[in-house]
């Protein structure tokens, strides 16, 4: 299966739709709503909204990866590029260096072009653009440029859940792999510790779009990942996460086949106080709970 499978994004470029996806894209940047903040800002004068990105892309990092879901894993790694900032503020990021406080530098997109490249002449199984989503168009871009350098493994888009419908559209036929979150079912928790009350509506609007243009998870016959949605929930202490909520969704109104990772990995870091609730670690009998839901809800495929 994997020597016939071939990224959907080279399609697309053979059929000349780059060109209109990049103008589009761009075209979003000088008043910006790429995601759901909705700043309107000018971003292709350097302004700042949100999300503190500007025009050029920026990274932290980029990288084989072996620390994340064992589908875009494999033998080799995931390749994986950390894009500096976030659309969202959640208080308890595990990268906060990366998205809160701009940890990185500008790279051209010839550049990040090559990034690419050269992580797959590495061996990695994928391109994993880990917090894309303020920086589409930029990563578009870069995309042409490496396609003509040969670029043709899979492409990763690994996402905390809050973006936009105009521009998941636009990045239909580029995409082969969707990972995004799904943090939480209610608006007061989201509101309070990623200062999106809009984060349920949001993401589900954007899980239905992903599990459209991509479905269920495609693996090769060495179980490495080809194409499909991949979702993330992380369990937060005293259930705030909203894992019943959560996994209903999943189950009733994107798939029962629908590949999820349930994480236990929670710890309280970046600006969480001493006296939050999410102060602590889960406990074990908290992610177990989480895992009952899952199955209950009959969703079996869970990393």
């Amino acid at each position: 299966m994997s020597q016939k499978f071939e990224p959907v994004y080279l399609q697309t470029y053979r059929q000349g739709k780059f060109p209109e996806k990049i103008e589009k894209a761009f075209r979003i940047l000088e008043k910006c709503v790429l995601c759901p903040r909705n700043c309107e800002v000018n971003r292709l004068k350097r302004e700042k909204g949100i999300c503190q990105a500007g025009f050029l892309p920026e990274i932290s990092s980029s990288s084989p990866h072996f620390g994340e879901e064992r589908p875009l894993v494999g033998l080799h790694g995931s390749g994986t590029i950390f894009m500096t900032h976030c659309n969202l503020r959640c208080i308890y990021c595990q990268n906060f260096s990366i998205s809160h406080l701009g940890q990185g530098y500008e790279v051209s997109f010839q550049k990040l072009s090559e990034i690419m490249v050269k992580l797959q002449k590495l061996g990695c199984h994928n391109i994993n653009f880990v917090s894309p989503s303020h920086y589409v168009p930029q990563i578009l871009k870069a995309i042409s440029l490496a396609i003509k350098k040969g670029l043709s493994v899979p492409l990763v888009y690994n996402t905390g859940g809050y973006d936009s419908l105009e521009t998941l559209k636009i990045l239909d036929g580029v995409f082969d792999i969707y990972m995004p979150d799904f943090k939480y079912s209610q608006a007061d928790v989201a509101q309070e510790y990623s200062r999106a009350s809009d984060y349920p509506q949001k993401a589900k609007l954007a899980l239905k779009e992903m599990q459209r243009q991509v479905g269920d998870l495609l693996l090769d016959d060495r179980g490495i990942a080809l194409r499909g949605l991949l979702i993330r929930h992380l369990v937060l202490p005293q259930g705030l996460a909203g894992t019943k909520e959560v996994m209903f969704f999943l189950a009733s109104e994107i798939s029962k086949n629908v590949y999820v990772n349930i994480m236990d990995q929670y710890y309280p870091c970046g600006e969480v106080s001493l006296h939050s609730p999410l102060s602590r670690r889960i406990t074990q009998e908290e992610y177990s709970e989480a895992l009952k839901i899952a199955k209950e809800e009959g969703i079996t495929r869970l990393a």
